[in-house]
């Protein structure tokens, strides 16, 4: 009789410990899963980009910056989602090559470009469609660089110099 009593105390003590275990692993997986999705959002404030028509009946969208004072929107080029930096130092809108190749655009002549960081090359494009929430744009000039392995496209100001643009404190204002 004692020894089936001791079988079945070592039977619940290790149900026990299982349900321990698992309960812990359990509380970690909510806790990264949460603190993955807060990553995003402070990276990233902007994932969601809803527009209105202002008084003067323009569209006109409102971006935050994020926690490093930059604009960063999900949006589309080509009906793709791709994730925008705002960039006005950028002449053309700059497409990382492993995104260019996704969206299926084409490489057009090579162009030197003066950087922050020294002279680079990429190839000129056109961009059929760029949306950013409610304001759509046709035909923008944009460039392929290959020599970066960032996931964001810099929406430079081939884009930008269609649209009013009016930044105080931490948001921006964008106006078609």
């Amino acid at each position: 009789m004692s020894i089936k009593r001791d079988q079945n105390e070592q039977q619940v003590s290790s149900m026990g410990k299982f349900m321990f275990f698992g309960m812990w692993i359990g509380l970690l997986g909510l806790l990264t899963l949460f603190f993955y999705n807060w990553e995003q959002t402070e990276l990233n404030p902007n994932q969601s980009v809803d527009s209105k028509i202002n008084m003067r009946g323009q569209t006109e969208l409102v971006l935050t910056a994020n926690r490093h004072n930059q604009y960063i929107a999900n949006g589309f080029i080509n009906n793709t989602a791709v994730v925008f930096l705002l960039d006005t130092g950028a002449n053309d809108v700059s497409v990382p090559e492993h995104i260019a190749n996704k969206i299926g655009l084409k490489h057009g002549p090579a162009i030197r470009y003066e950087t922050a960081n020294g002279t680079a090359v990429g190839y000129q494009t056109m961009i059929k469609k760029i949306k950013l929430g409610d304001i759509e744009l046709e035909n923008i000039r944009a460039s392929i660089n290959p020599n970066v392995r960032f996931d964001e496209v810099l929406l430079g100001m081939s884009f930008l110099k269609h649209l009013e643009l009016v930044q105080k404190n931490k948001t921006l204002i964008l106006r078609y």
